[in-house]
């Protein structure tokens, strides 16, 4: 097959310019009657179906990462927290207008220090809901593989099994 049989058009097709993005969130966890519990919260996507993710964020300013993930995990939860450690790094592409971008996210594990569930805190009014899920079993309800590995890989430190 030809080139101009594969394109028709006979013209090939223009390749967008990448761009590298950065954002940070976390796993926030909170003790509840014994059982550790973490905060997602919900989106709506492009197409109109509900997500269920952790949360997360740009980069504002000066900040760094983990300054970020608390900022986010706080704006979309309303839960406030400190770092703990990181947990690791997603990365994927998407195209968005005349671009492709190369995104980022690092996602740190956060000890709930006060709050409470709220998405009124939020200023981009992404999220519509948040729910507390029980750690063990939130990969079954986190919309994104690569999400769940990171609940998955929060639960295994916070249990003692690095592994």
């Amino acid at each position: 097959m030809s080139h101009a049989a594969a394109e028709p058009t006979g013209v090939p097709p223009r390749r967008l310019p990448a761009v590298e993005e950065r954002s940070a969130g976390g796993v926030v966890v909170d003790v509840h009657e014994g059982r550790a519990r973490i905060a997602v919260i919900a989106r709506r996507n492009r197409a109109g179906r509900v997500e269920w993710c952790l949360p997360k964020g740009h980069i504002e300013g000066e900040e760094t990462l983990p300054e970020t993930a608390v900022r986010e995990v706080e704006e979309e939860t309303g839960i406030e927290g400190r770092v703990l450690i990181e947990l690791g790094t997603i990365d994927y592409w998407f195209a968005a207008g005349d671009r492709r971008i190369h995104k980022y996210v690092h996602h740190y594990l956060l000890e709930a220090t006060g709050g409470f569930l709220t998405i009124e805190k939020d200023p981009d009014h992404e999220a519509i809901d948040v729910a507390w899920l029980a750690l063990e079993d939130a990969h079954r309800h986190l919309t994104f593989p690569n999400e769940r590995r990171i609940a998955r890989l929060a639960w295994q430190r916070l249990a003692g099994d690095a592994g």
